[in-house]
């Protein structure tokens, strides 16, 4: 779904403070993020080489002056400058002169090693998982297939990237479902189901306006199902989003191989075979197929 948004000040969707000066997140999306970063007079900072080669980072300067050294000569980048960096094999060291103000592109996100939000976030994500020690690691273990199961699906490496931050964070929203409902060991009432069936919509109320907003969809959906007998909005098909149809069979398939209170563990193999009978009517056939293949590689079916 396409979207538009504008932006009031250079502060962006999130900043973040540190003793050299500020950097502020203003756009992500497509695996690029858009930054000002602004550095206090007389600071070193510099860029570093990437495990990807493909990576480029651009910089505006906005404001002051950087000097840096190339090929043994030191170059000078002022106001209305601009350099960039691609393929980058050494570190490249600058110093501010006066204090700069830069807008930063990078082809390769990287905001979230420093950001607050996600630090709370993940925080809570433990918490949740505190409250239950049958669900302890979870996320952790449906992020790990989510991302198998979108490489092998072969999709891009910025949408394996979501798809990696909305495992972990999918159920972010039980932090405030009763421990008593969380870890009962019967059947759930309708009404303590009702309350359990709250929780992707309050994920995704807990991450809008963060710079993972753009995940809410995902966490929104992830117990939709093809036929319309998920929750909570009852979606159909193509009308979930893929991100959220991988989550819900990596999702399911670790909720049947782990110990609940209500029912031990299922062997991976009757699990897969759970997941096929149900492939077509609730769960992706494409999805369900590719968790398949990657069970089998990894001697587990």
């Amino acid at each position: 779904m396409a979207r538009f948004f504008i932006g009031h000040d250079l502060n962006g969707i999130e900043k973040v403070t540190q003793d050299s000066g500020e950097l502020a997140l203003l756009a992500r999306g497509g695996g690029t993020e858009v930054m000002i970063q602004k550095i206090n007079s007389d600071r070193t900072f510099s860029i570093y080489p990437s495990d990807q080669s493909d990576v480029m980072e651009f910089f505006f300067v906005l404001e002051g002056n950087i000097t840096t050294i190339v090929n043994g000569e030191e170059k000078h980048i002022k106001k209305g400058n601009y350099f960039y960096v691609y393929d980058l094999h050494e570190v490249l060291t600058f110093n501010t002169k006066s204090k700069a103000t830069l807008l930063y592109i990078s082809s390769l996100p990287m905001f979230y090693l420093l950001s607050n939000q996600i630090r709370a976030m993940t925080k809570i994500v433990e918490q949740v998982e505190g409250k239950d020690y049958y669900t302890h690691n979870h996320s952790s273990r449906v992020q790990n297939y989510s991302i198998k199961i979108a490489e092998k699906l072969h999709l891009r490496p910025e949408k394996i990237d979501d798809i990696a931050w909305a495992g972990i964070l999918h159920d972010i929203g039980k932090i405030n479902i009763p421990d008593e409902i969380l870890n009962k060991p019967g059947r759930l009432t309708p009404e303590e189901f009702a309350i359990i069936k709250t929780h992707p919509s309050e994920g995704k109320r807990m991450i809008e306006g963060t710079l993972l907003e753009y995940l809410s969809e995902i966490i929104a959906q992830h117990h939709e199902r093809l036929d319309g007998s998920g929750y909570p909005q009852g979606l159909k098909g193509d009308n979930i989003t893929l991100g959220a149809r991988i989550i819900a069979v990596a999702d399911s398939f670790d909720a049947m191989t782990t110990d609940r209170p209500y029912k031990k563990a299922m062997h991976p193999r009757d699990a897969i075979t759970e997941l096929k009978s149900l492939a077509g009517i609730q769960f992706d056939p494409k999805v369900v197929a590719a968790l398949e293949e990657i069970l089998k590689e990894e001697d587990k079916l």
